[in-house]
């Protein structure tokens, strides 16, 4: 049964049972995006993809719609209704796939398969150990919010500029991102307990998820940069 008590007010057992299923949701959602994405790869039409990434307004339509989309996907996350919470995550793998298509693609097509093993896997060891800091520090990250706020507005309007201008943001940008994305991670794993009640473990995984690809669009565009 959905119950209303807040993780962090929750017994040991409740709360560990709580970050089992979250984290199990979190593993279940990249194996969609992996298989939603491979459908993808092999449904769309190349012209289509090339469509995406050919025209700057195009791909700033494209970011626009995401993050409506993601915003609504949120607050989905929060619904007490479990259903609910099952279409915001279901829904937000979808606009993912959608929009790591013509990056993968290109991943794939000039930089050979290999790298984005490589970044997956990166992205991955780097989870685990934001992860693992957030669990064993004592420390509160509440502080990481107005930076991660600021610096998204920052990073939003940086890519607005790029695509209007025709300016490239370059290597030092993915970079800046990665340690943005890094941070949202370890402030979105510190505030798991003081956000969520234990039924809402589906919403939770949303959140993560979305800081993990992030995470690994930035350290994906990083490598890809080294191999051209």
């Amino acid at each position: 049964m959905m119950t209303d008590v807040l993780v962090a007010h929750s017994t040991e057992v409740e709360r560990a049972e709580f970050y089992k299923k979250t984290y199990l949701h979190v593993a279940l959602s990249i194996l969609a995006f992996i298989g939603v994405e491979t459908i993808l790869l092999k449904t769309v039409p190349v012209e289509i993809i090339n469509l995406m990434f050919a025209q700057n307004y195009t791909w700033l339509l494209i970011i626009g719609v995401f993050w409506l989309a993601s915003m609504l996907a949120s607050r989905w996350s929060l619904s007490q209704s479990k259903s609910t919470q099952y279409f915001g995550l279901g829904f937000y793998i979808l606009l993912e796939a959608v929009i790591f298509l013509p990056l993968i693609y290109m991943a794939a097509g000039t930089a050979g398969g290999a790298v984005i093993y490589q970044a997956a896997m990166l992205t991955i060891a780097m989870f685990a150990g934001i992860s693992a800091i957030a669990y064993t520090s004592k420390r509160d990250f509440s502080f990481l919010r107005n930076i991660i706020i600021i610096g998204g507005f920052l990073s939003i309007g940086l890519i607005v500029a790029g695509a209007i201008f025709g300016f490239n943001l370059g290597l030092w940008f993915s970079v800046g991102m990665v340690i943005l994305a890094s941070a949202s991670i370890l402030y979105e794993t510190s505030k798991l307990k003081d956000t969520y009640t234990t039924g809402q473990y589906v919403g939770a995984s949303l959140q993560l998820f979305a800081s993990i690809m992030l995470l690994f669009w930035y350290v994906l565009r990083i490598l890809m940069s080294r191999r051209s």
